[in-house]
């Protein structure tokens, strides 16, 4: 899951980013509001984390923001003010989720997760695409009735094709999302080839059939 969190207290955030990275979490950092709204005019994102007291204005219009250009991204209002009418607004505005400092950061991930689930899967506990079945909760995926043993970044690949069936997505878009937005740097994907490869090659020694379709030149889309 790629996330952006919007956050200017430097030790919450380093200490938000460290939890979600070793949950297997993708994760930018943006101190203010100018840098979110940058970020957000450049990238995508699954979710957004906004603080709504931001130095240079307020978290609510960066929801605004997301709205407008029509984001995908899911998003959770963190913030110390435990206000009723901002988080009305907050939710009015389109946001998905709220939650007041200080809280557990267990419960984050829980409502990231959730979050994931809703937005992009419709609630399911279960993927299934074809003959692939994906288990988030377990982080399990199993092709017929073989589970198949993938490493995190093959099963964020994975996933991601999953929540965009028949939808052609760009190799800079999956490694900016596999890897973040710094990614979007270089001039080669030799390893985005890598992991596509070997994704390719565990499903179909299970017998599945090949999903993901290359789109030459452009990147890669899941077709049954």
């Amino acid at each position: 899951m790629k996330i952006l969190l919007v956050e200017d207290e430097k030790f919450l955030a380093a200490a938000i980013l460290d939890f979600l990275r070793s949950e297997g979490h993708v994760c930018e950092w943006a101190a203010d509001a100018a840098t979110a709204d940058e970020k957000i005019g450049l990238y995508e994102y699954d979710c957004a984390l906004v603080d709504i007291m931001l130095p240079d204005g307020s978290g609510l219009d960066l929801v605004r923001k997301l709205k407008e250009i029509r984001s995908r991204a899911g998003i959770i209002i963190i913030s110390a003010k435990n206000s009723l009418d901002d988080k009305v607004e907050g939710l009015d505005l389109g946001a998905d989720d709220y939650l007041t400092k200080p809280f557990h950061l267990s419960e984050l991930n829980a409502r990231l997760n959730s979050l994931r689930r809703r937005r992009q899967f419709d609630g399911n506990p279960e993927i299934v695409f074809g003959r692939i079945k994906v288990l988030p909760e377990a982080k399990e995926v199993r092709v017929d009735e073989s589970q198949v043993t993938l490493t995190r970044k093959e099963y964020d690949l994975l996933t991601f094709l999953l929540a965009n069936p028949g939808r052609v997505l760009t190799k800079a878009a999956i490694s900016e999302h596999l890897y973040g937005d710094d990614i979007d740097q270089v001039d080669r994907f030799d390893f985005l080839y890598s992991q596509m490869k070997n994704l390719r090659k565990k499903l179909t020694e299970y017998g599945c059939p090949d999903y993901i379709q290359t789109v030459y030149g452009v990147g890669y889309k899941l077709t049954a």
